[in-house]
């Protein structure tokens, strides 16, 4: 009897310890991953600013769960919490890859053994929170309000916290210590509880996945320990034939279109970026109907963002623009160039306004996409990708001086100009100064003339000759000036008297190659300098095999 008590007692104790590892112990794992699976799929197609998710992301392939898996595997022996950060550009694919992720995870084929619970947090949703706790951000996600947090919270070593778009709750996780909060059911304000979060100040035995965008994970290394960077592809070219192939579906009609593209080394690049690949598409559909040449659209990346631009605004059918719809592009790129200068990204009702964009406007706007609208309770719009803001607040500079504007941060060409060529210039000036220059190509000061009915300004121009004059003549500012820069303005201009005239205004240039856009802008203006007296640039993996692997 004694025995066969000894053996009954060691099946219980094994079936204890079976069911304290079980994911779905208590039901509410298997609960939460239910709701979890309905959430993301919905969010996958609602949110989704275009149909690349129907086209392109309809499931979770096998490779993409390995690599997931791969994240959290952890390089101990054991299960020691984990801390990555997926760090990219606007649109590559961060979202994306968290959604898939969740959606992953919640269908049980990845983590199974590692977590019981991963909790997704949307910062742009969140800062406009009151003070709140951990336990009330993970209500906030259970299916109903009753949410079992202590039973949740009793095993932390397997949570992940998955946290996108970190950059905007504009957190400081330099702040010390003492202003951080290590109990999980203390009401702080949000940016407190994640950063507490992120320092493993609160719940350190929990793993973290943290998605921003590259200008912000030097704070993050210098105050959090992280365990590895991952910074997603976007499409490979085997991902943009796919998807040329996807969104034109006459495989006739998309190889013509891809050909094209990939003759250019910018746009082909441009490409990687699964919501510019999109944008690219659309406009080249546009001017196919139109029986245009592509070859003209394609020329340069000025031009295919002004045939994006001017077909939203101009009505299906119609040979022009409406008085109103010009007036609606006006205060939008107002209200870019003021972003551009404020570094602000997202707009409320009252910014809208300022620059004489109507309430009744904002749903035609929406339904261009040349807008997205976040938030319920409070409101706020941004332009569908930063590109865009930094093509209309290009263009504003084209149709007013800044003298002109209410906003007294907004300055004038030539300051545009000498940020832009610096090589510690503003981190999110990527094309400003190229659209801004590559406007002033003739074909494009066409299309612009066409649209807004009069002549735009042509001092331009002779601003930026006096702007490159003067850097010439100012040597210790040699040193900070990004020759690079300067060459991808010119290589948008395309206009060969006028990059030979520019270019020998320089005495010195000193750039980084670091991949084949660069060398092609280079190799442009390179040919048509006489007067360097000094040149010196790095060339860093170019010439490496591509890695052919699938994105994630």
């Amino acid at each position: 009897m004694a025995g066969t008590r000894r053996v009954c007692r060691n099946v219980e104790l094994c079936v204890c310890v079976f069911l304290s590892s079980c994911p779905t112990d208590s039901g509410y794992t298997k609960s939460y991953q239910d709701h979890a699976k309905k959430k993301f799929s919905h969010l996958w197609s609602s949110k989704s600013v275009t149909d690349i998710h129907r086209h392109f992301h309809q499931e979770v392939k096998q490779e993409e769960c390995d690599h997931l898996d791969r994240l959290f595997a952890s390089k101990e022996t054991g299960k020691h919490p984990r801390t990555v950060v997926i760090q990219g550009a606007q649109g590559i694919g961060k979202t994306t890859l968290l959604m898939k992720l969740m959606w992953a995870w919640s269908d049980g084929r990845i983590y199974r053994d590692r977590f019981l619970y991963a909790f997704y947090f949307c910062c742009r949703e969140m800062k406009e929170l009151p003070a709140v706790s951990l336990a009330d951000l993970i209500c906030r996600e259970w299916p109903d309000p009753a949410a079992p947090v202590t039973e949740i919270m009793s095993q932390p070593e397997r949570l992940l916290f998955v946290i996108d778009s970190f950059e905007q709750l504009e957190a400081d996780v330099n702040q010390p210590d003492s202003d951080l909060c290590g109990d999980w059911k203390k009401k702080r304000p949000v940016q407190v509880v994640l950063s507490s979060l992120l320092r493993k100040k609160m719940l350190p035995e929990a793993s973290l996945l943290v998605a921003v965008k590259p200008t912000c994970p030097k704070e993050l290394r210098d105050r959090v320990a992280i365990s590895e960077i991952y910074e997603p592809r976007g499409f490979d070219e085997s991902d943009r034939l796919v998807y040329f192939c996807c969104f034109f579906q006459d495989p006739k009609t998309a190889m013509e279109a891809f050909t094209v593209v990939r003759e250019s080394q910018q746009l082909f690049a441009t490409c990687q970026v699964p919501l510019l690949c999109w944008l690219l598409c659309t406009v080249l559909k546009r001017e196919m109907q139109k029986g245009r040449d592509l070859a003209l659209t394609c020329q340069n990346t000025t031009s295919v963002y002004a045939s994006f631009i001017f077909n939203l605004f101009t009505p299906e059918g119609a040979a022009g623009p409406t008085e109103h719809s010009q007036r609606q592009l006006k205060g939008l790129c107002a209200l870019a160039a003021e972003g551009m200068w404020t570094d602000t990204f997202e707009f409320g009702d009252e910014d809208l306004r300022r620059h004489g964009i109507a309430d009744a406007d904002i749903p035609a706007l929406l339904g261009t996409k040349v807008l997205l609208k976040f938030g319920e309770r409070v409101s706020s719009y941004a332009f569908i990708h930063v590109c865009i803001q930094e093509f209309c607040a290009a263009m504003f500079y084209l149709l007013k001086s800044h003298l002109d504007h209410p906003h007294p941060a907004v300055r004038s060409v030539k300051e545009l100009l000498v940020n832009n060529f610096q090589k510690a210039r503003r981190p999110h000036w990527i094309f400003l100064g190229c659209f801004l220059i590559g406007l002033l190509n003739k074909k494009e000061q066409e299309k612009l003339n066409a649209f807004f009915g009069f002549q735009l300004s042509q001092e331009i121009k002779q601003q930026f000759e006096q702007c490159l004059k003067s850097l010439g003549e100012h040597g210790d500012l040699q040193g900070q000036v990004d020759a690079l820069a300067i060459f991808y303005c010119l290589f948008e201009m395309q206009e060969p008297a006028f990059v030979r005239q520019a270019v020998n205004l320089l005495q010195e240039g000193s750039f980084q190659i670091v991949d084949n856009s660069d060398l092609v802008v280079s190799a442009y203006c390179l040919k048509y300098c006489s007067s360097l007296r000094k040149l010196s640039f790095s060339i860093q993996n170019i010439f490496k095999k591509e890695d052919t692997h699938s994105s994630v």
